[in-house]
Formats: structure tokens, C-alpha cells, sequence
């Protein structure tokens, strides 16, 4: 199944949670990719004692998910994209949920 994920929070559990879920799924043998909206484009930096985001963006990473972020949300807090985490558009939002066979948003 092909799933995509928008996360739209910088709330350390749940932006960890979503990535986790993210994460399982690959190693489910399912196809992800994630698309950080608003404040949720500050989640890849965020490191928690307790919920590290930033170790859950790595480890989706390196299972082979793509994450795509917000260009406008990324410009509006001075924030520069990633290797992890290019710039995109909502156009490539759009793309990603006509890809996805199911949407989940946090």
C-alpha cells in the first residue's frame, strides 16, 4: 500500500508517533512518504528526551521514505531544506495524496 502522511504539529510525542508509525510501515513493506506542513516543518529538528523526532526523520531516511516539506512554511520561520528535507510545494503535496492509497494526517 502505497501511504502518505502529512504532519502539521511540532508537538514532540505526536510528531513522534507519526514518524514512527511512518517508519513501521516501510518495515511492513509499505510504501510512505511524509509531507510536513506548517509548524510541523520544525519537527526535524526537534529532540525530545523522551520522544527524539530527529532520530525518528534519520531512521525514516535511511529506511528509503521521502519527506517533503512545506517551501512556504520552511521560508516563513527562516528555516533552509535538507538533503532530508527539500523544499516542496503544494502542488507536491497534491501529487503525494493522489499517489497515496490512504492519507493520514497528525
Amino acid at each position: 500500500m502505497k501511504i502518505g502522511v502529512i504532519i502539521e504539529t511540532k508537538e514532540d510525542e505526536k510528531a513522534w508517533n507519526a514518524l514512527r508509525f511512518a517508519v513501521t510501515a516501510i518495515k511492513q513493506g509499505h510504501e510512505v512518504k511524509v509531507f510536513l506542513m506548517g509548524e510541523g516543518v520544525e519537527c526535524v529538528t526537534l529532540t525530545h528526551q523522551k520522544f527524539n523526532v530527529a532520530d525518528q526523520v534519520e531512521a525514516f531516511s535511511n529506511a528509503g521514505g521521502e519527506i517533503l516539506a512545506c517551501g512556504t512554511c520552511l521560508k516563513s520561520r527562516s528555516m533552509e531544506a535538507t538533503d532530508v528535507c527539500p523544499i516542496s510545494t503544494m502542488i507536491d503535496c497534491v501529487n503525494m495524496v493522489e499517489w497515496s492509497d490512504k492519507v493520514i494526517t497528525f
